[in-house]
């Protein structure tokens, strides 16, 4: 039996099914008014992105009645799209590659496709769209198997809407996680916006971790002045925990302060941020200075941190 408590969250899983299969066309015979349906150009999508593959494989992949492959393939065959050969590994199987028509309808597919969804996008309100992407990528993340890894992390420089999104996003975490009040994201808007103000790309850096296209940590250098740099607003998103992206952005920032010409770095944190202080102990940063303050709320132990470069 399902206890009673689940049966909200598994009615949501549904209502949220029939939402999403509606707003793909999945009801809808023809896809993207062509003559074929979903699953028809999605056997032929498999086909083009991996440019050829075994039935076999098809079968098992996209989860579809080998017979009714078989008549996938032979519409396709007949309309030119595709050609088969046997598959030397299984006599029972044979191989799929698309013509050069096959791979002509396929770009256009795709093109038409991208089209679509930004026709979607382009009616929301800005941020909206990376809302809706990430809340994608969650589940996709949460309920993937290990065949459907995730996207790697790439570290980059900031761009415009950047520094927004790191006030946005580290007020609302250290809020939920810390109940820090609105005085912590006064300080973030305060430090950003200097940042900007006060850029010098020969002193002044900041850096966006990046996964599948949303933004998932954070970390700035800026001139602390006497040849001192200071390391601020270190942050990793809950999503992206335990792969290894605050060591990254703070060897960035030390890289970046030595490369720059200063001579230490310097940080200033609290001790319940476990995580961040061990980065900071392995990268070689000695603990200064101690002071408790209630700067955000709730009775903190801040700390300062140097690094001699």
């Amino acid at each position: 039996m399902i206890p009673a408590a689940e049966f909200a969250t598994i009615d949501a899983v549904r209502d949220f099914n029939r939402f999403y299969t509606n707003f793909l066309g999945v009801l809808n015979k023809a896809y993207l008014d062509s003559p074929y349906t979903l699953t028809d150009v999605r056997v032929l999508f498999e086909v083009g992105f991996r440019g050829g593959v075994a039935a076999s494989a098809l079968t098992r992949d996209l989860h579809l009645d080998p017979a009714y492959l078989s008549r996938i393939v032979k519409r396709f065959r007949e309309d030119g799209l595709i050609e088969t050969t046997p598959d030397p590994i299984d006599a029972r199987s044979q191989i799929i590659k698309v013509t050069d028509k096959g791979q002509a309808k396929f770009e256009e597919f795709v093109r038409r496709s991208r089209a679509q969804i930004a026709g979607y996008f382009e009616k929301l309100a800005i941020g909206e769209p990376e809302r809706v992407v990430a809340a994608m990528r969650t589940i996709q993340d949460t309920l993937g198997t290990d065949e459907t890894a995730a996207a790697p992390a790439i570290i980059r420089h900031h761009r415009i809407g950047d520094i927004g999104w790191i006030v946005q996003s580290q007020a609302r975490f250290y809020s939920e996680e810390y109940g820090w009040d609105h005085r912590f994201e006064g300080l973030v808007a305060e430090v950003a916006g200097k940042f900007l103000s006060n850029f010098n790309p020969q002193k002044d850096r900041c850096w966006i971790a990046e996964r599948g296209g949303l933004n998932v940590g954070s970390a700035m250098i800026v001139d602390g002045g006497d040849g001192v740099a200071k390391l601020r607003l270190l942050y990793v998103d809950k999503a992206a925990r335990g792969l290894g992206l605050g060591k990254l952005l703070v060897d960035e920032c030390i890289r970046f302060s030595r490369d720059a010409g200063y001579k230490k770095l310097s940080l200033w944190t609290n001790d319940i941020l476990d995580a961040a202080r061990a980065i900071y102990i392995r990268a070689g940063f000695k603990l200064v200075v101690e002071e408790r303050h209630r700067m955000f709320g709730p009775e903190l132990n801040g700390q300062t941190w140097v690094l001699d470069l």
